[in-house]
């Protein structure tokens, strides 16, 4: 039987007969988008990037020839996008070039998969209910970035991060998350589409249409004035953010980690003596460090000087204690009396850098472990004192890219949120900017600002709207002074409701998808009835029709 079926699948792939506009549509979609992300940053092609995918569908609405356009423009995007996943493999796995790209196919090829599925559904909706169904396609690829993230675990690169470093064009993100913006770029897609394909008065007319409500919700989700509730005047804390630029190549001999150690304390206190009195904050950064406060008492005698001599709270990084001998990766609070205060555990831990996602008895699996190294996730989503009366929710590197974490934090109360974060072990690639784009949208879904704190760049400071301000370069040491002022921001529609849009996109596009099938199989059925029926006249003459 299973021959059986391989054989009539592998006989339809060959009958597919795909042509040569297809494969240059395919190739013309997956470029177009590929340039519309870090580090070309063509922002305005993500608008256009569909199109050629989309027009092949039309044509010839085949699911199976759809899925596999479809899946090759996936694979193409993410291998295009995420080539610095090799980055490591060389510099510091010792891998050769040639191998580490080679081992980058596989899992492209896997994520690639829910491009194929998006052109899959629109070709099914186009061939039963014409080319005017070609506007699902937004409500499909919202949905499967969701099923996406829900099924890899990963949301990197989703469609609208294209358009993070533009905030007038982000805004919508606050009452439907990153979904919104892909939802909005997609629709934009589907109707220059629809309009190469079939140029009528109604398709005209709904194009129209479409535009224009695509214009109208960006600009009636603009941040506005009296989404802010002012407090009392002045300055709520200072903070010191300081990127160290350790390097990811560590001896961590004793006197380098002196060196480094000093690194630190110079940059942050060249920048308190800059200051007016007041609460201050330093923020360290995460990075190859590993600072283990708790095993480590002279550390802990060496921050309570810190903090006491230079009358500042510090924010860092550190190796902490977890049950049955794990290990939590921390981000700890130390007063200015020099002791430590609050404490948050990482939850989402990075795949293969901090965990295993292998059962142990998998062959192999225990010797990655013993490689790689087992963190425990953490399960608070701690508040930290924040000022005098403010509370700062922190999320660690990776997290950034959660959109659940920051909405968490931001629902129990932080007025302010910051990220801590290193990658430096991806190089200078543009991984940078990528990560960045995830952080400026959890601050436009929540309505809080984020400060960002990194080892190697790219700190910065960003705001409510999603500005980035006061960037730094990568690469280099580096000091950031931000006087962070007192607004009570109202929670967002995003912050109180979630992923509210995307599982309305979902509940449409299920109920679309079965009526199509239902609507195949129905008249597959009433054909095979009015055959039989046809069929018993003659043979019976009893029947009637």
């Amino acid at each position: 039987m299973f021959q059986s079926v391989r054989k009539n699948f592998f006989q339809r792939l060959t009958r597919i007969g795909f042509s040569k506009f297809d494969w240059g549509a395919a190739a013309a979609s997956a470029l177009l988008l590929i340039l519309s992300f870090p580090n070309f940053e063509l922002y305005p092609l993500a608008w256009i990037a569909l199109v050629p995918l989309l027009v092949a569908i039309a044509r010839r609405p085949a699911p199976l020839r759809a899925f596999i356009l479809g899946w090759a423009v996936g694979a193409a995007f993410f291998y295009g996008t995420c080539y610095w996943l090799t980055y490591s493999m060389v510099h510091y796995g010792g891998l050769p070039t040639a191998l580490a790209y080679l081992l980058l196919v596989p899992p492209t090829l896997v994520v690639g998969i829910f491009h194929g599925l998006f052109a899959l559904l629109v070709a099914l909706v186009i061939q039963k209910w014409g080319r005017m169904a070609i506007l699902c396609a937004p409500l499909f690829w919202t949905t499967l970035e969701w099923v996406r993230l829900e099924v890899t675990g990963q949301l990197w690169n989703a469609l609208g991060y294209s358009q993070a470093y533009h905030s007038l064009l982000i805004q919508p993100a606050n009452w439907g998350g990153v979904y919104a913006v892909s939802f909005l770029i997609v629709a934009v897609n589907s109707i220059v589409a629809l309009l190469v394909i079939q140029r009528t008065k109604w398709s005209i007319a709904i194009g129209a249409s479409t535009a224009l409500a695509v214009f109208f919700l960006i600009a009636l989700s603009q941040n506005r004035p009296s989404d802010s509730v002012p407090t009392s005047a002045g300055v709520s804390v200072y903070v010191v953010a300081v990127q160290p630029n350790v390097p990811m190549n560590l001896e961590k001999s004793v006197a380098e980690m002196k060196a480094l150690r000093e690194r630190h304390v110079t940059l942050s206190r060249a920048a308190l003596a800059s200051l007016d009195t007041g609460p201050r904050l330093v923020i360290w950064p995460e990075s190859p460090m590993n600072f283990t406060y708790a095993a480590d008492s002279s550390f802990r005698e060496f921050v309570a000087n810190f903090t006491r001599q230079n009358h500042t709270s510090l924010l860092f990084n550190s190796l902490e204690p977890a049950p049955n001998d794990g290990s939590y990766n921390s981000a700890l609070l130390v007063n200015e009396e020099g002791r430590l205060i609050s404490q948050y555990d990482k939850i989402r831990l990075m795949p293969f850098g901090e965990y295993v996602p292998l059962p142990q008895w998998l062959p192999g699996a225990s010797l990655i472990s013993g490689i790689v190294g087992e963190f425990t996730p953490g399960s608070n989503y701690t508040l930290m004192p924040f000022g005098d009366d403010r509370k700062a929710g922190v999320f660690i590197c990776i997290e950034s890219a959660y959109p659940w974490i920051a909405r968490r934090l931001t629902h129990d109360g932080a007025n302010v949120l910051i990220n801590i974060s290193n990658d430096g072990y991806l190089g200078p690639t543009a991984v940078m900017r990528q990560h960045l784009a995830n952080v400026i949208f959890r601050a436009v879904e929540n309505g809080r600002p984020v400060l960002r704190v990194t080892n190697t760049g790219l700190t910065a400071l960003i705001d409510e709207n999603g500005r980035v301000e006061d960037l730094t370069e990568p690469f280099k040491p580096d000091v950031r002074i931000w006087a962070n002022h007192p607004a009570d921001k109202r929670d967002t529609f995003y912050t109180r409701h979630g992923d509210l849009f995307v599982y309305i996109c979902a509940a449409i596009s299920l109920i679309a998808v079965i009526a199509a099938i239902w609507r195949k199989t129905f008249k597959q059925d009433f054909k095979i009835h009015r055959i039989t029926k046809i069929n018993g006249r003659f043979i019976n003459s009893g029947t009637t029709n």
